[in-house]
């Protein structure tokens, strides 16, 4: 997994670096527009657990799309950028265990000394509606600038799955029921030229209200930090 990671960031990197060398040139500022493509990699936590549930790991984020820029002034340093991309997220935690005997999901908390867990994870694969509001200090002649893009993010979820593993049960579930299927949040990207630091601030739960825990919802709410690689 790290070298998977390493190659995506060198590869990234590179693209960056040769669209800085090779964007210079654009000579029609009426047709300048920055930052079409993005790529991120995020660390997963997860906000407002349930009473005793434990994160543990590394939980990642990869992520890929294309916004459509468009400049809102004269200077073309001011837009607004929607997009389409897609996302795998994994969240790895120690002791909740979502179980499903005939049909019957059920979410408990579990002593993992007594399980000897190997691995407890659920992740959520989906498409998703970038909108940004950019603000950055390029021109059609230097990409080498600042920029900061807040924003809001729409989700739609189309695969979801989650794996238990220890030395008393496994259980694995695709595609279960009790994921909200509309995920949103808050967005921020800012950095300087090729690398930027990105976050992701869910604002609604990842599980649906039939998740229950001790008769109280999985309110679980995804916060994503990392970094963000934006490709002309």
């Amino acid at each position: 997994m790290k070298d998977y990671s390493f190659l995506f960031l060198l590869l990234i990197s590179t693209l960056g670096f040769s669209q800085n060398k090779n964007a210079v040139g654009f000579e029609n500022d009426d047709n300048y527009r920055e930052d079409q493509f993005y790529a991120s990699i995020t660390y997963n936590l997860i906000n407002e657990k349930p009473s005793g549930v434990k994160q543990s790991g590394f939980s990642s984020g990869f992520h890929l799309g294309f916004i459509r820029d468009m400049p809102i002034n004269k200077m073309r340093n001011k837009a607004i950028g929607i997009g389409l991309g897609v996302s795998s997220n994994s969240y790895n935690q120690k002791n909740l265990l979502i179980n499903e005997d005939n049909n019957l999901v059920d979410f408990s908390i579990i002593d993992e000394d007594d399980f000897n867990v190997s691995k407890n994870k659920f992740t959520t694969y989906l498409i998703e509606l970038p909108i940004e509001f950019r603000w950055r200090t390029s021109n059609s002649e230097d990409y080498n600038f600042w920029r900061i893009y807040p924003g809001f993010k729409v989700g739609y979820l189309v695969y979801n799955s989650t794996k238990f593993l220890s030395d008393v049960t496994n259980v694995k579930i695709k595609n279960l029921d009790y994921f909200n299927t509309i995920q949103y949040g808050l967005t921020l990207s800012a950095g300087y030229s090729t690398w930027n630091f990105h976050m992701y601030y869910g604002l609604n739960s990842i599980f649906s209200s039939e998740a229950q825990l001790n008769d109280e919802h999985v309110n679980m709410k995804s916060f994503k930090i990392g970094i963000m690689f934006y490709i002309l």
